[in-house]
């Protein structure tokens, strides 16, 4: 498994942008850089959604149909690091942010289909 840690969560305004970050902070028969990642989100009362995930080599990038066009998900395999470039940033957007590693085989929607969770980031747009 991975040791994943998020950051660069915070209190923004409605139309602001952030950038998150996830980083291995630990490994165990495991590669950062041969595991698809994903991002996904979860609100209070909420299930956890699925936000943004992409492949270990960067050329595939699915995403939510509610950030389509604002956020950007990429990755630094030298640096152990997978990003989440949110724009545009709307009051619904409000959630603790995770960040996990795909194991599953085709469903990268599917929370059940990762592991490795991180602790999270509060994500907080206010109007």
């Amino acid at each position: 498994q991975l040791q994943l840690v998020e950051s660069g969560g915070g209190l923004v305004q409605a139309g602001d942008s952030l950038r998150l970050s996830c980083t291995v902070s630990a490994a165990s028969g495991r590669h950062f850089s041969s595991s698809a990642m994903g991002w996904f989100r979860q609100a209070p009362g909420k299930d956890r959604d699925f936000v943004a995930c992409i492949s270990w080599n960067s050329e595939y990038r699915f995403y939510a149909d509610s950030v389509k066009g604002r956020f950007a998900v990429s990755r630094d395999n030298a640096e152990n690091t997978v990003y989440l470039q949110m724009n545009s940033l709307k009051v619904e957007d409000t959630a603790v942010y995770y960040c996990a590693a795909f194991i599953g085989q085709n469903g990268y929607s599917n929370p059940a289909e990762y592991d490795s969770w991180g602790q999270g980031t509060q994500v907080t747009v206010s109007s």
